[in-house]
């Protein structure tokens, strides 16, 4: 007898965990993989107590599911849905809808829940985020979860083929391959009301919103939420096939598309204040003002999500602030005035939530968090006008838009007046294809510390070198010619070359290496260079004192074929 091993026509691929859940080529993503996948999750949850809040409740166990709108999606949803029915749980099927609805819901339900997406990845990519009953999955979980994903999935390959409900393409057999249940819509009403309950119907009156549909998986829903809050809201530029963005890196081609929508929208129906829109699942916002000139022309403002941020945190008024490493400089600035810390940590929102768990412990008590996409986290109930909003530590894109343009109803100001008033640092990100994760790794393994994990900072001065950790402490400090600094000393020459001063760069003066590379210059540029953790990707983000300098950045960066970050990668070969 073959094993069902055996028998597959493929060499089955097992994927993995990325920045924030897992993600994998939609090929390498068969049906047995995400029925592994979900069967050795919901087995690590219920071993260690994290699939049901009340283990006393008499109810039978009935875990969310729901999907973004990729077409591969459906799929990997009926697959998962097989997974926890064969574990032995019912199913509440919730349908296409974002993914901070899901989590919002089956928090409060104080159950595990699945999503089915690949956020803002390519096409050709989906995948699966799991939530234990209390939150995000942890990166302190991953391990634990692969462990039980691989005894199911030996446990499987290693069985009889002629026993197996996989044929050989790793792909549920027909009569195994059920359709999808009835569509629960009660998550898509709790978001609702969560929203309803803080921002009342007079909120957003007076301003007119363009929101561009797409495939975002929330253009039905989000819409609503803002209609709700008063606004009135034009539904633009929907689309029947999927395509992703990524609202962290938006082209100069969306940009330009976005702003052909705007002019459509204005010749049509008056002024115009914003466009709004999200990512594909719908955690991450997208926010570009718009600035009319006195000659009736139009400038579109694109919000970075960092920044965007930063507005929303200042119009909630919080005591405690967490953001990854690769946002603005601003931040910093804008509340180190206030003396309001602000924790820097790697990027993903698994990090950014442990930082909230951390602030809770530490006694404060109005508690967010956001990543430069945008995606808002809250680690606390938090007052919101006449109500309160429960914490939702996960990223939400709903939240931020709301809590942005109630600030500018509040102020009388534009957004791009709110903008203006912010100290005066301009981001710019963006990213190289296909660029192979092995170059990636050899990049920052061979510009950081390699002898102690601890050190997250490298300071350069002219007679020596300081090491110091995530808070800043100092661990060592070396002379400048010593043998323990010449490792970096020959780093700080291997990014000057690059970085050069015929590149308009000045003097490198600090690594910050937490979560890649993030380079400071003495003539405050900041290049920042790190490795996706979702797709074979580099990602650049560029800080200066002007806009057009940190567009040049990333320009000279990821310019192809011999662009900065070519450079870097054929230096380090040597």
């Amino acid at each position: 007898m073959k094993t069902l091993l055996e028998s597959l026509d493929y060499v089955p691929v097992q994927p993995g965990f990325g920045t924030s859940g897992v993600r994998a080529l939609v090929t390498d993503l068969t049906d047995l993989e995400i029925y592994c996948l979900t069967m050795g999750t919901l087995v690590y949850f219920a071993v260690n107590d994290l699939l049901v809040v009340d283990e006393q409740s008499q109810d039978p166990i009935k875990i969310p599911v729901a999907c973004d709108l990729r077409p591969s999606s459906e799929r990997l949803t009926r697959a998962t849905m097989k997974a926890i029915q064969n574990c032995g749980y019912q199913i509440e099927y919730l349908g296409t809808l974002p993914t901070p609805a899901l989590t919002c819901y089956a928090l409060n339900q104080g159950v595990a829940s699945f999503m089915i997406t690949g956020s803002h990845i390519p096409l050709d990519r989906n995948g699966q985020k799991a939530n234990r009953c209390d939150g995000e999955v942890m990166k302190s979980d991953e391990q634990g979860i692969v462990n039980e994903v691989n005894k199911v999935r030996d446990m499987l390959l290693n069985g009889e083929a002629d026993q197996s409900f996989f044929d050989q393409h790793g792909m549920l057999n027909a009569d195994q391959n059920s359709a999808l249940p009835v569509q629960s819509n009660a998550a898509e009403q709790h978001y609702l009301q969560r929203f309803a309950s803080v921002f009342p119907t007079h909120a957003l009156v007076g301003l007119r919103i363009v929101f561009f549909e797409y495939s975002a998986v929330g253009r039905d829903l989000l819409p609503t939420i803002l209609r709700n809050a008063g606004a009135d809201v034009i539904c633009m530029g929907r689309s029947d096939e999927f395509f992703p963005i990524d609202t962290e890196a938006l082209s100069d081609q969306h940009l330009h598309e976005l702003l052909q929508l705007v002019l459509e929208a204005r010749a049509k129906h008056g002024k115009i204040d914003v466009l709004v829109s999200t990512d594909g699942d719908s955690d991450r916002p997208l926010v570009i003002a718009v600035e009319e000139k006195t000659d009736s022309s139009i400038c579109p403002r694109f919000i970075p999500g960092d920044l965007l941020g930063l507005l929303v945190t200042d119009y909630l008024k919080v005591d405690s602030i967490s953001v990854p490493i690769s946002s603005n400089p601003a931040i910093q600035q804008y509340f180190g005035n206030k003396n309001i810390p602000v924790r820097s940590t790697r990027i993903g929102s698994p990090y950014v939530i442990d930082a909230m768990q951390k602030a809770k412990s530490a006694g404060n008590n109005s508690i967010v968090a956001w990543e430069a996409n945008g995606g808002y986290l809250t680690g606390s109930d938090l007052p919101i006008n006449t109500g309160v909003v429960d914490a939702l530590p996960t990223r939400d894109a709903m939240l931020p838009i709301l809590c942005l343009l109630h600030a500018s109803v509040q102020k009388q100001q534009s957004l791009c007046e709110m903008l203006d008033a912010l100290p005066a640092w301009y981001g710019k990100a963006g990213l190289l294809d296909n660029f192979p994760r092995s170059d990636s790794s050899r990049i920052v393994e061979q510009l950081t510390p390699a002898h102690d994990s601890t050190i997250c900072v490298v300071q350069f001065e002219p007679e020596r070198v300081t090491m110091r950790n995530v808070d800043n402490q100092i661990i060592a400090q070396y002379p400048a010619h010593s043998a323990e600094a010449s490792s970096m000393i020959n780093a700080k020459r291997v990014l000057e070359t690059v970085f050069s001063k015929q590149n308009g760069f000045g003097l490198l003066t600090q690594i910050n290496c937490l979560d890649g590379l993030r380079c400071y210059f003495d003539n405050d540029d900041i290049a920042h260079i790190r490795p996706s953790g979702n797709a074979p990707q580099l990602r650049i983000y560029a800080y200066s004192q002007t806009q057009n300098r940190a567009d040049t950045i990333v320009s000279l960066g990821i310019e192809e074929p011999a662009g900065l970050v070519r450079q870097m990668a054929n230096l380090t070969k040597r």
